[in-house]
């Protein structure tokens, strides 16, 4: 059975990604950030949570098995849901100013800003993936933060799981899920 991941994101308003983005400081990362290239998605937000995003990390690489890995939108099934644009390869290269961009994101499944990059993404991945591919959240699954913007685009195990996922939207005041207009594709795995 082919499985993808999704990955929720690290939190960019604490200590830590303040380091990050200093410009005093000179350990790798930072370094990187500051340069035009950028550093990983992936290994932003392990240093910026520690363990827990490297955990998760670790576990979606082991464990995902994308139908086709030389899809340049589904990659190695691996992906990073962001504030302002989507899911995104933990390969990304990001730069001082896209991470400070996601740290003013506000991850509410009210706020259009993350709300449609991310129903996007996920259109997109799943018109990619088609309906026999499980679909794995790893974070915070009882948040309608993430089931909501994508419950309804990505295929579940079951039905049943749709429909509970729907159920828990519904608990917190989600009951019509908007479309995005527009699309936006993720950028190529790198």
């Amino acid at each position: 059975m082919s499985r993808v991941f999704l990955l929720s994101p690290a939190n960019l308003g604490g200590r830590r990604a303040a380091q990050a983005l200093s410009p005093r400081a000179t350990f790798a990362l930072a370094a990187a950030l500051r340069s035009p290239d950028g550093a990983p998605l992936g290994d932003l937000f392990t240093f910026v949570s520690g363990l827990y995003f490297r955990g998760k990390l670790a576990y979606a690489r082991r464990f995902a098995q994308p139908p086709d890995p030389g899809n340049p939108i589904v990659g190695d099934g691996v992906h990073v849901i962001t504030p302002n644009a989507g899911l995104r390869s933990p390969d990304t290269l990001v730069t001082h100013a896209a991470v400070r961009a996601f740290a003013r994101g506000d991850i509410d499944v009210d706020n259009r800003r993350y709300r449609r990059p991310l129903e996007a993404s996920a259109r997109t991945l799943l018109a990619e993936i088609g309906s026999d591919c499980d679909v794995v959240l790893l974070g915070s699954v009882a948040s309608p933060k993430y089931v909501c913007c994508c419950a309804t685009r990505a295929p579940a195990k079951s039905s049943a799981t749709r429909r509970s996922s729907a159920r828990r939207c519904t608990a917190h005041g989600r009951r019509n899920f908007r479309r995005s207009e527009g699309t936006q594709q993720p950028r190529a795995s790198t």
